[in-house]
């Protein structure tokens, strides 16, 4: 089974009517010029605002699932009968609570909520502090049956805990999803690629990380890595939908091939036993 995905490596700006308008030209774009079936937003695509915005400005913008922009993006998906993955700054339950909850969306081609995640590994690190903003969720990401397979998802900083990438592997995700914002810094890029490509090989999965841009903060360089380990499209700096068909088989072959998730061996991993030896 194949299929075609793009990856919409657009930047936010702190408009979201803005920001809806650009998914609306991109979706459009995608369908008509690229046959796109499944179209991936970056993190938080919603909306943007730059290191040290007002906390009151960011609260007021943030929405619950069932708000503005979802509807927009559900009517898209809708309209054009594609699937969406996109993030969005969710409004928290507690009207006391001074942070919001990064989440992402998933959308059928009905324009129906197919699943929520809101990001539970926060980066609080290289000097920046996601969590003073950001409350974290809960539970990770349960992959879904989809007509691209079983998809699984995590979120940018996540990438670096590669127990959440497991997760997804151990409940038979074919493909990973990981929307990212990835900032700008001394190794960042490297990394990147890097942490892509390992949680591909390691889990002989498809994995697709799709990058906000931004001039001076994040990277873009969205890519797709295969369960090998190929890297099947990579993609610029700059804003850009980066298309990229998508075979199954070549999960079926690669874990023929290697089959080192078969080889585990679980009641060995348990961190809480420790050898006296």
């Amino acid at each position: 089974m194949s299929f075609q995905l793009v990856m919409a490596q657009l930047t936010s700006t702190d408009d979201k009517h803005i920001n809806l308008k650009k998914a609306e030209d991109a979706v459009q774009e995608s369908v008509s010029v690229h046959g796109a079936e499944i179209i991936v937003f970056p993190e938080v695509f919603m909306s943007h605002f730059p290191l040290g915005t007002p906390k009151d400005v960011s609260l007021k913008d943030a929405e619950p699932v069932d708000g503005p922009f979802v509807n927009g993006m559900a009517e898209l998906a809708k309209r054009f009968g594609v699937w969406l993955i996109f993030g969005m700054r969710e409004a928290v339950e507690d009207p006391e609570e001074e942070r919001v909850y990064n989440t992402t969306v998933v959308v059928d081609s009905t324009g129906s909520i197919v699943s929520v995640y809101r990001k539970t590994h926060l980066f609080d690190a290289f000097g920046y502090n996601e969590s003073r903003n950001i409350k974290p969720g809960d539970s990770l990401f349960k992959p879904i049956d989809t007509p691209f397979g079983k998809i699984g998802l995590f979120v940018c900083y996540e990438l670096r805990f590669p127990e959440i990438a497991r997760y997804q592997a151990i409940h038979g995700a074919d493909i990973i999803i990981v929307p990212s914002g990835w900032v700008r810094g001394p190794m960042k890029e490297m990394h990147w690629t890097n942490l892509v490509t390992t949680r591909a090989i390691e889990n002989t999965v498809f994995m697709v990380g799709c990058g906000k841009v931004s001039d001076n903060f994040y990277i873009g360089q969205s890519l797709i890595v295969d369960p090998m380990g190929v890297v099947m499209v990579n993609g610029p700096e700059t804003e850009a939908l980066i298309p990229c068909r998508i075979d199954l088989k070549r999960v079926e072959e690669v874990r023929a091939k290697l089959p080192s998730y078969v080889h585990r061996r679980p009641e060995l991993y348990d961190t809480g036993k420790v050898d006296a030896n």
